[in-house]
Order: structure tokens, then C-alpha cells, then sequence
């Protein structure tokens, strides 16, 4: 066949060819590079976002960590607090006591001992007292005194029971000879006592 085509043409026509071959190579070139400039873009987002989240964790373990060493420290905070308070409260009793023993003991009349007190929980600012008489006269006279307002001891006392063995049979028994009476008293602390027990402040002049 013979190729009427001039030759000027048909280099035309082959450079044109060549320009589309080489045109399609750009565009596979640049839609391979878009490719690889998206994935670098998604890559760094991914990245940044493994970043925050680590972060967030590693914040969020710290502030725990905290919480928990401050919750630690409040805890052992008021352990102490609540040791130095029942110290407090135990050694004000025991002034209270002290100082209560000393106010009784100055009233008590001749032949008559205190046995044993107890603050009583079935009346507010009261008190349970024992004693130990040498007879039944001396056992009332015990009242008398506590519930004398001279004293500035007790606001009123009540004998709740006063009972006398005979002496001659005391031998064996739990009955002291020398004080056969046994009297309880249950007394109301005076509204200006300087002996009055508040559970945390001692009251009583020193």
C-alpha cells in the first residue's frame, strides 16, 4: 500500500501519537502522586490522633495517680485527726474523773468511801454512785451532802437503794466489816458545776 500521506503529516501524526502516550503517563504519574500525598495526609492524621489519645491516657493515668496518692493522704489525714481526738477525749476524761473524785471525796462525811461511779446514759448529765457506809445514818447523810447546794457539786441526788448487812456476818462473804451499808446515789451534775464532763472540754477549774 502505498502511503499518499506527506511526510511532514505523518510525523505529526506520530509525534501526536507519542504526546498522547506520554500525556497519559503524566496523568498516571500525578494521580500516583495525589495517591501518595493522601496517604502521607491521612498517615499524619492518624498519627496526630494516636498522639492525642496516648496523651489523653497518659493524662488521664497521671490524674489518677493523684487522686488516688491525695485520697491516700486525706485517709491517713483523718486516721490521725481521729487518733489525736480519742487521745484528747480519753485524757479529758480522765481529768474529768480526777477532779470528780476530789470534788466527792471533799464531801463525803466520816465513815462512808466511794465505791465505784458511772455516767449514766438513762439521764442526761447523770451519774451512778456507789458507797460504802458504816451504817444506815451515815449512808443518808451521803445524799444530804451531795445534794447540797453549797457544794456546787450536783443539782439534786436521789438514793436509789441503800441496804446494811449485819457485820457479825460478814465473815465469808463479799460484805466489808468495816462498811456493812452499800448506798447508790444517782445525782444530777448542777447547771454551773465546775466539775461537768462535755466529752471533748473539762470543765473543771484547774
Amino acid at each position: 500500500m502505498i502511503n499518499l500521506v506527506p511526510t511532514a503529516m505523518n510525523q505529526s501524526y506520530t509525534y501526536a501519537r507519542r504526546n498522547r502516550t506520554l500525556l497519559r503517563w503524566v496523568i498516571a504519574v500525578a494521580i500516583g502522586f495525589l495517591g501518595v500525598v493522601a496517604v502521607l495526609i491521612a498517615g499524619m492524621f492518624y498519627i496526630n490522633y494516636q498522639v492525642r489519645a496516648y496523651q489523653r491516657q497518659v493524662d488521664s493515668t497521671k490524674e489518677q495517680l493523684v487522686k488516688q496518692e491525695l485520697e491516700a493522704t486525706q485517709a491517713r489525714v483523718e486516721e490521725i485527726s481521729s487518733s489525736v481526738k480519742l487521745a484528747n477525749q480519753v485524757l479529758s476524761r480522765e481529768i474529768f474523773f480526777s477532779k470528780l473524785l476530789q470534788g466527792i471525796g471533799s464531801v463525803l462525811p466520816p465513815g462512808t468511801a466511794l465505791q465505784n461511779l458511772n455516767l449514766t446514759n438513762d439521764l442526761q448529765g447523770g451519774i451512778d454512785l456507789q458507797v460504802v457506809a458504816v451504817d444506815y445514818r451515815a449512808g443518808t447523810q451521803v445524799q444530804v451532802n451531795l445534794a447540797d447546794e453549797r457544794n456546787k457539786l450536783f443539782e439534786k441526788a436521789d438514793i436509789q437503794s441503800i441496804s446494811c448487812a449485819n457485820p457479825d456476818d460478814a465473815s465469808g462473804s463479799d460484805v466489808d466489816s468495816q462498811y456493812p451499808c452499800q448506798v447508790t446515789i444517782r445525782a444530777l451534775f448542777a447547771k454551773d458545776s465546775p466539775y461537768t464532763y462535755t466529752g471533748t472540754k473539762e470543765k473543771a477549774s484547774e
